[in-house]
């Protein structure tokens, strides 16, 4: 995205790149469909220390901008949930779109192109590739974070940044589902592997969300606890409400009324799979007809279903985490060209600064806001 803008206004592009494909992260994107943006992509859905920081990018080139480019490329696509924007096809669409636009502009995409020093001179920058040795007069580095190691993830970003003085925010693995070690509740979640309930929403550290929970044979995963995940510190609890379309203590009762002769299983198999019915009336509950259960009991049952409390014991990690968060501190870069107050002519774009965003669109507008400036991208 960056060397296709800056190669539209008139500059000479290099990208090089370490990996043998371009865009691999593009392509596993969205389960394969690549989640491009969102409807309602606005500052408030980024994550950083510096929470201003995006308001310039998002500003000068927003979700409707990329949307328009999609459309003029004839990629089908559709919203999936929450304004999430995936392709019909798949996520190649997007991948093929951007490279024929470098194409056009006149960039070139160098792979296979691991840069083993980076030195500033007076005319810019002196790169060493193996046994290639590049020049330039403004140098981008957009080389990610280190989500997803095994697509070729590393922390050379940072390494650069620190190189000419940047400060590092300390970083972990974000949009990442749980883990659990506690033995019943592992067990509970194994034994549930596999399913999943819409629109639950869990709260952690003054954040909700409500979307769709997945349980894992590791734990708990799924949208709304990928969001959650970012807000989450070792040892901190969180909140799952089960039921978020009711007050469960008085739909019970109500069933009690209506059905007291029904066993509680049955009566949680109309919100849940049958199987996680019987689940819960063997880790959580016991299970007889409503009629024997008086409405203190039913009330505490509601109350659990309602506000399940647990603790993680921790994440999966950057081994299936979608983004990194912390990063260089965008204190010490423009928010405006995203160049470095440390460096002339030096930028940084992309998840390798310290700025993240919530499930549901990729970050393409990072790329953007320096395109102008790019001579070389890294």
């Amino acid at each position: 995205m960056c060397a296709l803008t800056a190669a539209q206004r008139g500059r000479k592009v290099l990208v090089i790149d370490h990996a043998n494909k371009a865009g691999k992260k593009i392509l596993m994107s969205g389960g394969g469909r690549c989640n491009f943006t969102n409807l309602y992509t606005e500052p408030s859905n980024f994550i950083s220390n510096n929470p201003h920081f995006c308001k310039s990018a998002l500003a000068r080139y927003t979700q409707w901008d990329f949307l328009e480019m999609v459309q003029r490329h004839q990629i089908a696509y559709h919203e999936k949930k929450l304004g999430q924007l995936f392709c019909d096809n798949k996520a190649s669409d997007i991948l093929e779109m951007l490279l024929k636009e470098c194409a056009d502009a006149g960039a070139t995409i160098q792979l296979n192109t691991p840069v083993t020093r980076i030195q500033a001179n007076d005319s810019g920058f002196t790169l060493q590739c193996n046994k290639q040795t590049l020049q330039c007069k403004s140098l981008v580095i957009a080389s990610g974070g280190l989500s997803i190691p095994t697509l070729g993830a590393t922390g050379y970003g940072y390494q650069v940044a620190e190189q000419f003085g940047h400060r590092i925010l300390p970083t972990r693995a974000g949009l990442v589902p749980f883990t659990i070690t506690d033995p019943q509740l592992k067990e509970f979640c194994s034994a549930l592997s596999g399913t999943s309930i819409n629109d639950c929403v869990v709260q952690c550290n003054g954040q909700s969300f409500k979307e769709d929970l997945l349980f894992t044979h590791r734990g708990l995963s799924g949208p709304v606890i990928l969001q959650i995940s970012s807000y989450w510190q070792p040892g901190d609890s969180i909140e799952i409400d089960l039921l978020s379309d009711r007050d469960a203590s008085v739909w019970l009762l109500e069933q009690q009324a209506q059905h007291s002769n029904l066993e509680l299983k049955t009566v949680l198999s109309e919100c849940f799979t049958r199987k996680m019915a019987q689940l819960l009336c063997e880790h959580w509950f016991s299970n007889t007809p409503l009629k024997q259960y008086n409405s203190k009991q039913l009330s505490a049952i509601g109350e659990q279903l309602n506000h399940w409390r647990l603790t993680p014991s921790g994440t999966e990690g950057y081994r299936t985490a979608e983004v990194t968060l912390g990063g260089i501190d965008t204190q010490e870069v423009s928010s405006k060209t995203m160049q470095s107050q440390k460096q002339d002519n030096l930028y940084f774009i992309g998840e390798v600064l310290d700025v993240s965003g919530h499930l549901g669109g990729f970050n393409f507008q990072w790329a953007w806001a320096s395109g102008h400036a790019a001579g070389l991208v890294v």
